[in-house]
């Protein structure tokens, strides 16, 4: 029985399914509870690989044989040696090609909706590492917000559907993983915004994105308002697209709300994310469309593999919306934050261009969940 290799883009295409896998990690115990696939009807059994280099009978009995088995390793060649152990017991096995890495890089794209004037806004869903990014698209232009390191999806893609990348944005300065913004705006010389609160020690030319700042996309009405909303960084910037669309950064999630210590700042912030979230959101208007730059939980996802959901159904039902007393939501903020990002000082400094490390310390750096929320 021949071992098949299973891309991160067909695991992708399960999880968005939410079919029925049974997945054997092989990686430490430690590393898989800290951060696994997740899928809705996935299936799991976590044992090291060392405990199996003499052969699969001492987990032979809890291997289904009426499904196939996914094998995930931290780079792919422990799974595929246990996938094929798995074979040659006579069970169908298959293993994920580049290991844990390749699912940390993978993109998804999804079509979000369409503008007023015939263009569109896409989202990109980085379902490993829970990131997403956005491309605005009007009239053979084109805008991206919140880009990662996967630089060539957003070039290509934007090649592909004959439009010119005129301008990059990024919320606010990443902590959890590195941006790409910065790269795709060197390449294709558009002009790359920042927000300048949060910019106080980067070492390269930006242009400086304040509240109220208008950006044309195309020769048409879309405009990109810049809305100043600190609380995850002092610089924390929303923008809302065509009126229709809220992309809110990592202040706002679908299920929860953003962290306010990620530069140390937790008590200085807290006071700035409740402003942002419950007076300067709360005078928008509630039929718009949150796009933020994470989510949390798998169950984030809509049913076409978008993560977007109307303002006013956050402000019904995300808990971090609804805590009335301020000294309550001071004290849940500050004291139910998860572990910091991993290597979240060294991303800090990479987006600031302060280091460059090469692209396989890059991986590293970023390996791990997504913690940007408050829990």
């Amino acid at each position: 029985m021949t071992v098949q290799p299973m891309s991160a883009k067909e695991v992708a295409g399960k999880v968005l399914n939410k079919e029925h896998v049974f997945l054997l990690d092989v990686r430490n115990e430690n590393d898989f509870n800290d951060w696994k696939i997740e899928g809705q009807n996935f299936e799991y059994l976590n044992v090291p690989y060392f405990e199996l280099i003499d052969g699969i009978e001492p987990i032979q009995d809890k291997l289904p044989t009426d499904k196939e088995i996914l094998v995930v390793c931290a780079k792919e060649g422990s799974s595929l040696m246990v996938a094929e152990m798995i074979s040659e017991a006579g069970i169908k096995a298959s293993y994920l090609k580049g290991g844990m890495k390749a699912w940390s890089e993978h993109l998804e794209l999804v079509k979000v909706g369409d503008l007023n004037d015939g263009g569109e806004l896409y989202q990109f869903v980085r379902l490993g590492k829970g990131c997403l990014s956005y491309m605005v698209v009007s009239n053979g232009e084109a805008a991206i917000i919140d880009a990662t390191r996967m630089t060539d999806i957003f070039i290509n893609f934007a090649k592909d559907i004959g439009a010119v990348i005129t301008h990059v944005f990024d919320t606010h300065l990443h902590a959890d993983h590195i941006s790409g913004g910065r790269s795709i705006a060197k390449e294709t010389g558009a002009t790359y915004w920042l927000p300048p609160k949060d910019a106080g020690e980067v070492v390269f030319d930006y242009q400086t994105l304040e509240d109220g700042e208008n950006v044309i996309i195309g020769n048409t009405t879309i405009n990109i308002h810049a809305l100043y909303s600190p609380g995850h960084t002092i610089g924390s910037t929303s923008f809302v697209v065509d009126e229709k669309f809220l992309l809110t950064g990592d202040i706002l999630f679908i299920d929860s709300i953003g962290r306010p210590d990620l530069a140390g700042l937790a008590q200085d912030w807290v006071s700035d994310l409740r402003e942002t979230l419950y007076k300067r959101y709360r005078e928008l208007s509630e039929e718009l469309i949150v796009l933020p730059a994470h989510f949390m939980i798998i169950e984030e996802l809509n049913d076409d593999g978008s993560v977007a959901e109307k303002l006013g159904t956050l402000f019904a039902q995300n808990h971090g919306l609804n805590i009335d007393d301020e000294n309550e939501f001071r004290k849940i903020v500050t004291e139910n934050l998860p572990p910091q990002p991993n290597a979240y000082q060294e991303i800090r400094e990479t987006n600031m261009g302060k280091i460059n490390p090469d692209e396989e310390k890059q991986r590293e750096m970023e390996i791990g969940p997504n913690r940007c929320a408050v829990r």
